[in-house]
């Protein structure tokens, strides 16, 4: 399989809900193949993918975050292995891979939980609990969306959680800081107040769900959350706005990363909504200060979930809606190719490529 490159999406089937799919799970297409194939060997066939990362350099080693614990696969997706977290097995929401120190791992789980190995994933400790209090009370229970590193500070662990803001290790996770104040406090103006499932306004900043650090800027932070993306330059003592709704008509934030080949360049997955018939990826080559429409000749039937730039080709990037679309380019965004997921797709949450 050297040299060749792998799509994965992630799949959840909310089963119950008015838009559930028969379909959840990992699945995993060649690029230049229309085939999608359905993981799930060591996978239980109805556990619900929220995260798949692969280390930088490997594209062998893929870990799966999902309702029923956290996986990895040595080849590919070929066969999984169950990882032996404590406390039995969570709900997995995000993993981070230390880009210095691909040995140190973190998981993101609902109840707010973060785990860390030392050792690629073999042992496992729960961190501190962080204590933060519960300032929304939504139908679900908050959950750590995503996990980044500073990699100026190896050590600065960055998360935010839907939905209650965001925090900060300055020990590898062993102690945590709320980074939420600030956030509360755009909700003084009433444009940043946003309630649709919760007994509060403060809702809508503190429903996170993707933040990113970069090389090119040291000691900062960057969140996309239902408000639009917003930046600290200060470790997340504070807060501002970075304004998308200039560069954009889309402001729903569902995804922001840093391009692991370039530092400077940026991209994020933006939407109407949660639930919505639009979406768009946008690209930025100043660190997050403007921002360019990236993809081009495509149609988001769902939200934009999640974008991935490939780790060691500046040429691809790919995207998945909602509904089970995922597009690409290997030609550096000049065009893009779209491919549906199987039917009894409605849910997807995540997309990775290596």
């Amino acid at each position: 399989m050297a040299g060749t490159t792998h799509v994965y999406a992630g799949v959840a089937g909310t089963v119950g809900m008015t838009h559930s799919g028969g379909l959840s799970g990992i699945f995993r297409q060649e690029v230049g193949d229309k085939k999608w194939q359905k993981l799930g060997c060591g996978l239980p066939d109805d556990a619900e993918v929220h995260a798949i990362t692969l280390p930088p350099g490997d594209a062998d080693t893929v870990f799966v975050g999902s309702t029923k614990g956290l996986y990895r696969s040595s080849n590919r997706g070929g066969r999984f292995e169950k990882l032996t977290l404590p406390g039995g097995d969570p709900d997995i929401w995000s993993v981070l891979i230390h880009p210095k120190n691909p040995k140190r791992i973190y998981a993101g789980a609902t109840p707010i939980a973060v785990y860390r190995s030392d050792d690629g994933g073999d042992s496992w400790q729960l961190t501190k609990d962080p204590g933060l209090p519960n300032r929304v009370h939504m139908a679900f229970a908050c959950r750590v969306m995503r996990l980044d590193v500073d990699p100026n500070h190896p050590d600065e662990i960055y998360a935010t959680m839907e939905a209650n803001g965001a925090m900060r290790s300055r020990d590898a996770g062993e102690s945590w800081q709320d980074c939420t104040a600030d956030l509360i406090r755009f909700c003084e103006e009433p444009k940043y107040r946003s309630r649709i499932g919760s007994q509060t306004e403060i809702e809508g900043m503190l429903d996170g769900h993707a933040l990113a650090c970069s090389a090119a800027a040291p000691g900062t932070v960057f969140l996309a959350n239902r408000m639009g993306l917003f930046r600290s330059a200060d470790r997340g003592e504070h807060w501002v706005d970075m304004e998308i709704g200039k560069f954009s008509p889309l402001t729903y934030g569902r995804d922001i990363r840093t391009s692991p080949l370039d530092a400077k360049i940026m991209y994020a997955a933006l939407s109407p909504a949660a639930r919505s018939t639009d979406g768009s990826v946008y690209r930025s080559e100043d660190v997050g200060k403007t921002w360019k429409r990236f993809d081009h000749g495509i149609k988001a039937d769902a939200t934009m979930m999640g974008v991935i730039p490939h780790p060691k080709d500046a040429n691809q990037v790919y995207a998945v809606s909602r509904v089970g679309q995922v597009f690409g380019t290997q030609d550096g965004g000049k065009s893009w190719s779209e491919s549906r997921l199987p039917e009894g797709v409605r849910d997807c949450y995540c997309v990775a490529c290596g």
